[in-house]
């Protein structure tokens, strides 16, 4: 069994921030990928005219700067580069293909014992660490909801987590469920490439444009109360798009920047995709009752035919599948169990990073947090 002080589960954002911090206060660490690269995510499961929906300011990683020249709102290759830069400044050497399958306590011995599968050679290797950091992320994987008949849908069905890019689907009749800021670009990417587009929107949510939220978040990094600046937003989002409740979108009743702190809700950061629900190139549905074949009926009693359904239903944590001892910091979602900002440290050498909701700041607040516990508790005691 190889011991390992610090032992890091995953290599997305959450697990090389970590790396960094750890790096910044010579904490030794090993840290273990399922995939064969760092933030596998970002690499393989997003679409290609992705960018951060938030400035730059709002996105760095613990401890290194974008480039000068980055744009403020960074396209998906570009991040890419700055986490490949990252990775190289801190020299993080993640153990890749390597697959936990469990992770238990001892009691005894006063470590975790994790226990994890290399995909490529299938070697199981063990380790013995004192502290442990989940660091796999709340989109672990792509969540398609049951729906009645969808297993006889004869179309394509994919998760967002899959699309690449609109090309393939000129002409068709394509259903978008899911009306977060992936469904919203997606219908809009669809739309724009001559797609038949149509979007659920089941739920009330926020439209903003990526300037309103940029001036959103300075406001409230300025000390502003939360209420008055979302107040601010309602009224300058109403100014913009008008009453979009007759285009089937319903603003909640909590503001965006409140909306998102209580519950992890964002607001859609429009691409374009509302004035082409206003020309009526965009369809906007409710929720789905059924599919019968290729019709997908709906709950108010619309039916409509479709070549192809893409879920943007977001993405569900899968830390449960493998931690066996973390009933104190996990819920039964594979979700903490406080709210921020103490959500990040359980029990018994536990953390998490990269679970607040809060993208890639809520990220760094994580890593320097549990860097710096990890450091106090060391301080403290004997060696391991």
């Amino acid at each position: 069994m190889e011991k390992a002080l610090v032992l890091i589960v995953g290599a997305g954002p959450s697990g090389l921030a970590t790396a960094a911090c750890l790096g910044q206060l010579s904490i030794p660490y090993v840290i273990i990928e399922r995939e064969d690269c760092t933030a596998s995510l970002w690499r393989k499961h997003t679409y290609d005219r992705l960018k951060l929906h938030l400035a730059k300011e709002f996105c760095e990683m613990p401890h290194m700067p974008y480039p000068e020249d980055t744009p403020t709102y960074t396209p998906k290759i570009q991040f890419l580069r700055y986490m490949d830069d990252y990775v190289e400044h801190f020299n993080i050497c993640p153990k890749f293909n390597s697959s936990v399958e469990s992770c238990l306590y001892d009691d005894v011995q006063k470590y975790w014992v994790v226990t994890t599968h290399d995909q490529v050679n299938g070697m199981v290797s063990k380790y013995a660490a004192r502290f442990l950091v989940v660091a796999s992320g709340e989109n672990s994987a792509g969540n398609i909801p049951s729906i009645p008949g969808l297993e006889d849908f004869s179309g394509h069905v994919i998760h967002s987590s899959s699309f690449r890019s609109a090309d393939s689907y000129a002409a068709q009749r394509v259903l978008v469920v899911g009306c977060g800021n992936s469904g919203m670009e997606i219908a809009y990417d669809l739309s724009s490439h001559g797609a038949n587009t149509s979007i659920v929107i089941r739920s009330p949510l926020h439209v903003m444009t990526k300037e309103l939220i940029h001036m959103g978040m300075k406001l409230a990094s300025w000390s502003l109360p939360v209420k008055f600046v979302d107040f601010i937003l309602v009224v300058l989002a109403y100014l913009w798009f008008g009453n979009l409740s007759k285009y089937g979108i319903v603003r909640p009743n909590m503001g965006p920047l409140l909306l998102k702190a209580k519950t992890g809700r964002s607001a859609v950061i429009d691409v374009g995709t509302v004035e082409l629900i206003k020309k009526g190139d965009i369809k906007v549905f409710g929720p789905i009752s059924c599919i019968k074949g290729n019709v997908v009926e709906f709950d108010d009693g619309k039916e409509s035919y479709f070549d192809a359904i893409v879920f943007a239903t977001g993405y569900t944590s899968t830390a449960n599948n493998w931690l066996k001892n973390g009933e104190d910091m996990m819920n039964k979602e594979g979700m903490p169990k406080k709210d921020f900002p103490n959500h990040w440290k359980g029990s018994n050498g536990l953390y998490c990073v990269g679970f607040a909701r809060r993208g890639l700041s809520g990220i760094a607040h994580d890593a320097k947090n549990v860097a710096n516990d990890i450091k106090a508790f060391l301080d403290s005691m004997a060696p391991f």
